[in-house]
């Protein structure tokens, strides 16, 4: 299954042990303490080497200086090193790199990015990536936002470790339907800048922690404008980190809401059962499909008479998930200030359990669909999977 599962169904960050440094050379120690921060991480320092060198075997990387190369020489053979080397090209130092069993020789600062990711890499693992499920109205007003806070609370509860991201500037924050406005940690502004690779257990320990899950949101501050860069680097960095990311997304579409589809597994269209709110849903489908693959329809039932079951998903020709009841109480538990999905019973959190039983439970968790497979368990007629479960 998909995350990770603690006795007390609270997720578990725990420190993931760092990269070895072998070398002498104080400016080349500064480097490459500088490139292990970069990559979100600490490492272990040696000077020197030998036979005894602590930690060759244990750590998930080798990083080693050519002022320290000819003392390794009785160190066994192991996967995961790498060899800085003054002049990388220089015909010895491959020869050298050979012998210890170098899987790459590096030159700094050339070699700089390619070496932060190769540290991060390392540190995080080659895991499963997160299941990552996007959710956006087919109009205003639709719920887009509530749903995407109920999906990951349901996550959470249920023992998986789970980031949900803000991807809406003009929704309000989803710290504040959460009731953590107040919480402290990172949010958008602080990742404006950020480029290249973040790692994942850093992104995570930098985020308020709200009802068992992280959450990036948007502060009160008036920049709303998240370059595509920045959205690439935070998406990336928290699919590496496994278990589950969820999505609150506009429904217009710019340059960082595409950084942001294209990173997406399955999208989940929610539209109010009705004929207007379909029809504004059919301009948001189709701009949205233009980066996602795989696009499904909520339908949500409304308080006054609309539009029969199946109906959205059959007018805009887009597989069904389901329908979502109407819960008369939802606005005045949110007033409350009541989490979405924080009661186990109601229709939403209901809805939710469901959906993620269908997504999850199986012999394998479900792959990312970027080339066209699909998530399995979600090809099924509106209400069918809902009804099985006797909800009402």
């Amino acid at each position: 299954m998909v995350g990770s599962n603690d006795s007390d169904g609270a997720e578990r960050d725990a420190q993931e042990p760092g990269p070895l440094i072998v070398t002498e050379d104080e400016n080349l120690l500064d480097d490459l303490l500088r490139l292990c921060a970069a990559a979100g991480t600490m490492p272990a320092v040696t000077h020197g080497g030998g036979a005894g060198t602590a930690g060759w075997d244990s750590a998930p990387l080798v990083i080693v200086g050519e002022d320290c190369i000819d003392r390794l020489r009785g160190v066994g053979r192991r996967p995961g090193v790498v060899l800085i080397g003054q002049q990388p090209d220089d015909t010895r130092v491959w020869q050298q790199a050979v012998e210890i069993g170098a899987e790459r020789v590096l030159g700094l600062p050339d070699g700089e990015s390619w070496l932060v990711d190769r540290i991060a890499d390392a540190v995080e693992g080659d895991g499963r990536p997160a299941l990552t499920v996007g959710v956006l109205g087919g109009r205003g007003g639709s719920g887009a936002s509530t749903l995407a806070c109920a999906l990951a609370v349901t996550a959470a509860r249920q023992g998986h470790r789970t980031i949900l991201i803000d991807a809406d500037p003009l929704g309000g924050g989803l710290d504040v339907l959460l009731g953590g406005e107040r919480e402290k940690g990172l949010r958008w502004p602080a990742f404006a800048e950020s480029r290249g690779r973040v790692g994942g257990g850093a992104l995570a320990d930098s985020l308020p922690r709200l009802h068992a899950l992280r959450v990036l949101s948007w502060d009160r501050g008036e920049s709303v404008t998240i370059p595509p860069t920045a959205m690439r680097a935070v998406m990336s960095a928290a699919r590496r980190r496994g278990g589950i990311v969820v999505v609150d997304l506009p429904r217009r579409l710019d340059g960082a809401v595409a950084e942001a589809l294209a990173q997406i597994d399955v999208g989940l269209l929610l539209i109010p059962a009705e004929l207007r709110a379909t029809a504004a849903a059919g301009r948001v489908a189709a701009s949205a499909r233009t980066l996602l693959r795989d696009l499904r329809v909520v339908a949500r039932e409304t308080p006054g008479p609309g539009l029969p079951d199946g109906e959205p998903a059959r007018l805009l020709a887009l597989p069904p998930v389901g329908t979502l009841p109407w819960d008369p109480h939802l606005a005045e538990s949110l007033g409350r200030g009541i989490p979405p999905g924080a009661h186990p019973r109601a229709p939403l959190s209901r809805f939710c359990t469901e959906f993620w039983a269908r997504v999850l439970d199986g012999p394998e968790p479900a792959r990312p669909c970027h080339q066209g497979r699909g998530v399995p368990g979600l090809g099924v007629g509106s209400r069918s999977w809902l009804d099985e479960g006797g909800l009402s």
